[in-house]
């Protein structure tokens, strides 16, 4: 009697019948690549948990590992060894993987959390009041002057990008940048002044 907990494991193919899911998995057959996961999916899952420690990252990688299988099942050669060990060599690469873009992830968070933080604006109202004068005056500056700086500088665009945004030749747009701060230095220069 199973219970609900437990699900029987489908019977193991016989070479026969593993020797035609290779093919099928080969010749790009969805049945055998499902009949492929029904019989090593929880092998591949398993090993993916005890490797990763996360079930969740493990289903990830299970799942990697069977659309890889398909993409590439013309790379399989039977010669070589049994269509399991083909599927564990498959998983075993797409755990390295994960947990490498887990160290890059934990390597970035640690590089992200040491940098200084930069002053809080609110704590300082002149930096407000900075920013709304710098909007003010690029507000004040003819359209396209004022469009390619906003997109560089809010958009964090380069002007090849804002080149290729608006459709202006790269020239154009480095004209208008440059023409646009020299009137916005101006124009804050004045501002100051007064």
């Amino acid at each position: 009697m199973t219970t609900a907990a437990t699900t029987p494991l489908p019977p193991a193919p016989s070479t026969a019948q593993e020797a035609e899911i290779a093919d099928g998995i080969r010749a790009g057959d969805a049945r055998c690549l499902a009949l492929a996961y029904q019989r090593w999916g929880g092998l591949v899952q398993g090993l993916a948990t005890r490797s990763l420690g996360d079930p969740l990252e493990a289903e990830d990688v299970t799942q990697q590992v069977f659309l890889a299988a398909w993409r590439g099942g013309a790379h399989y050669r039977p010669e070589r060894g049994p269509l399991a060990a083909w599927l564990v060599g498959i998983a075993r690469h797409k755990i390295a993987d994960a947990l490498a873009s887990r160290t890059r992830r934990s390597v970035l968070t640690a590089a992200a959390a040491s940098l200084p933080q930069g002053p809080d604006p609110a704590a300082q109202p002149e930096i407000c009041l900075d920013r709304v004068l710098v909007r003010a005056e690029l507000a004040r500056l003819p359209d396209p002057h004022r469009r390619v700086l906003w997109m560089a500088y809010f958009g964090e665009l380069t002007q090849a990008e804002i080149a290729a945004r608006t459709g202006l030749p790269l020239g154009t747009v480095k004209s208008h940048a440059r023409r646009g701060l020299h009137r916005l230095r101006a124009s804050l220069e004045r501002a100051e002044s007064e």
